[in-house]
């Protein structure tokens, strides 16, 4: 696994999990995966894998048609969504899926406030979130004004705020520059929680996780360490994902870290 300074955040575990759309197609099909706390792990695959299925089920979006999933040993059902969704945010894609005030303060402020937090204490999560994305002095800029790289950081700050045990992140790393990569990497890193990372080509920053798992057809294909499965080129191939395109990336990394 690679380093990191904290272990903190809970575990995830999936039991012979399946999930049935309402049209009869199955986009889950008996996936079975325990992550550890505090681990990051990347989820891949292409289109259609299944993988933003599995993670609208981390805090009950979607609830299993069979099988279970359990959050820091708690089983996500109906009735215990409010404490689940304590315990797991999610950074979506599109942070105009997130951003709904008129301010980053209030974007941020938002989840604290509903979960009970007393105006201090509100107040110092919006100031440690803010400062964690870069974002000091931009409490009362109009979100609808900022670039969408900037909107990114005050999505994941709004998460960061309310400070959960597990992040999960729908692509998190698409349409962003490279400096912007860059930085949500060493982030990702840095952050005291659980993280899991949904891509859908194999991560351009696999130096980010300790695991990947490998979704196929809506089943779990392949799951292990980081470098161990960016390396099967078979298996990339069989699961639809393209290896061509990152073959430089793995390169200049298994030379940098001394191979699987």
């Amino acid at each position: 696994m690679l380093p990191r300074e904290n272990r903190n955040g809970c575990d995830i575990e999936a039991d012979n999990l399946t999930y049935r759309y309402p049209d009869g197609r199955e986009a889950l099909r008996g996936v079975s995966l325990r992550i550890e706390a505090g681990e990051r792990v990347g989820i891949i695959g292409p289109s259609g894998a299944g993988k933003s299925t599995f993670l609208l089920q981390l805090n009950g979006v979607l609830l299993p048609s069979s099988g279970v999933i359990r959050i820091g040993g708690e089983v996500v059902h109906a009735r215990n969504l409010m404490q689940i969704r304590r315990k797991v945010g999610i950074v979506f894609q599109n942070p105009d899926d997130q951003l709904f005030t008129p301010t980053v303060e209030e974007d941020v402020a938002f989840g604290p406030l509903n979960m009970g937090c007393g105006a201090s204490e509100v107040a110092d999560r919006v100031a440690v979130a803010l400062r964690q994305m870069r974002l000091d002095g931009f409490e009362r800029r109009p979100t609808h004004d900022l670039s969408f790289g900037e909107k990114r950081r005050v999505a994941l700050a709004t998460v960061l705020a309310m400070r959960p045990s597990v992040i999960a992140f729908d692509e998190p790393f698409a349409n962003l520059d490279p400096g912007m990569v860059e930085q949500l990497i060493g982030v990702i890193r840095g952050l005291d929680a659980t993280v899991i990372l949904i891509s859908q080509e194999i991560l351009p920053a696999l130096a980010s996780v300790d695991r990947l798992a490998v979704f196929h057809e809506g089943r779990l294909a392949a799951f292990g360490p980081a470098l161990e499965i960016a390396s099967d080129r078979e298996l990339l191939r069989r699961c639809g994902i393209d290896f061509h395109f990152y073959a430089g990336i793995w390169s200049r990394l298994l030379n940098s870290r001394g191979g699987p």
